[in-house]
């Protein structure tokens, strides 16, 4: 193992800022792995610290291919975390939203390039992920229909789902699109919560990206378990299941739940009697998807997306 500072930016009140990568194996840049782009990614800052345990233990034993390198890059944004903020602590900005970045532009801008400069040529990139929405997931892998994406290639992590979407004009500016534009097969990993952990999203995951090594030949190492046949599906498929009132939010049903058309998945307490003021209901047969976390809902909030069955 090889540690290395990927990008420095000196500060005039607190520590510089500093990103740093783990090296293993020589050879052709072939995995590239990122951790944390946003200051409450703590879930996914943590796969890639058990990665870094795991791998070093694979190298150390002779378990990775010749003429291959795999880099993995923990957290990019180590300030935000330190500050408890979810984006830039400063502007407010998204790393994510950056790139390919500006070597002359606002810091994340700067942050944004330097990273990309980094991680560019490699063969495979994968980013543990984090969505806009607070909510749980079924874990899946995520990928934007660039026309470059390889969803056969996807279906190698053996996670439950592997989901398409096509690309919003604002989307041009995400790390898994531009990563494409440039030729590297890109994945972007969703791996449950960000501001806790979850031991058993952790296992999944990094089994997953250890499963993704082996079956490509990058790495020799015994997966405990086969993972899953994924289904493969397109985001436009998922029904949005949306709060028409707002109050507390008492869940009935969980994520990955297969349930009927009509069955109550939840239940909009009011918050001075507790009285129950809407049942949500599923709107056809099908699993959750996503579910909506938070103890208070809004009206009009997306509190389920659920994947259709198919007939």
């Amino acid at each position: 193992m090889r540690k290395e500072i990927l990008f420095e930016m000196k500060s005039p009140y607190r520590g510089s800022f500093i990103i740093e990568g783990y090296w293993f194996g020589e050879g052709e840049k072939t995995v590239a792995i990122v951790g944390a782009m946003r200051g409450d990614e703590i879930q996914q800052q943590y796969i890639c610290a058990r990665l870094v345990a795991v791998l070093k233990d694979i190298e150390r034993r002779g378990g990775i291919a010749d003429g291959k390198s795999i880099l993995v890059i923990p957290s990019c944004n180590p300030f935000s975390m330190n500050v408890s903020k979810r984006f830039w602590a400063m502007d407010g900005t998204d790393i994510n939203r950056m790139f390919p970045g500006y070597d002359k532009g606002e810091t994340t801008q700067r942050i944004a390039a330097a990273l990309f400069e980094q991680i560019k040529d490699f063969a495979y990139g994968m980013q543990l992920a984090s969505f806009y929405m607070s909510g749980d997931f079924v874990p899946h892998v995520r990928m934007l229909s660039t026309g470059y994406e390889d969803v056969q290639t996807a279906c190698l992590f053996g996670m439950p789902y592997v989901t398409t979407r096509k690309p919003l004009p604002f989307d041009t500016t995400l790390l898994n699109y531009n990563w494409q534009i440039w030729g590297t097969k890109a994945f972007s990993i969703y791996a449950g919560q960000t501001s806790h952990i979850e031991h058993q999203a952790v296992t999944q995951t990094t089994d997953a990206i250890l499963r993704f090594m082996k079956k490509t030949r990058i790495i020799k190492y015994r997966i405990q378990n086969a993972g899953y046949e994924s289904v493969v599906f397109d985001e436009s498929e998922l029904i949005n299941v949306k709060a028409r009132r707002a109050g507390i939010f008492y869940r009935v049903a969980n994520v990955g739940d297969h349930v009927k058309e009509g069955a109550t998945l939840a239940h909009i307490l009011d918050p001075y009697d507790s009285s129950v003021i809407e049942e949500v209901k599923s709107p056809a047969d099908g699993t959750i998807f996503f579910m909506h976390n938070r103890p208070l809902t809004l009206e009009h909030s997306i509190l389920f997306r659920i994947q259709k069955l198919d007939c």
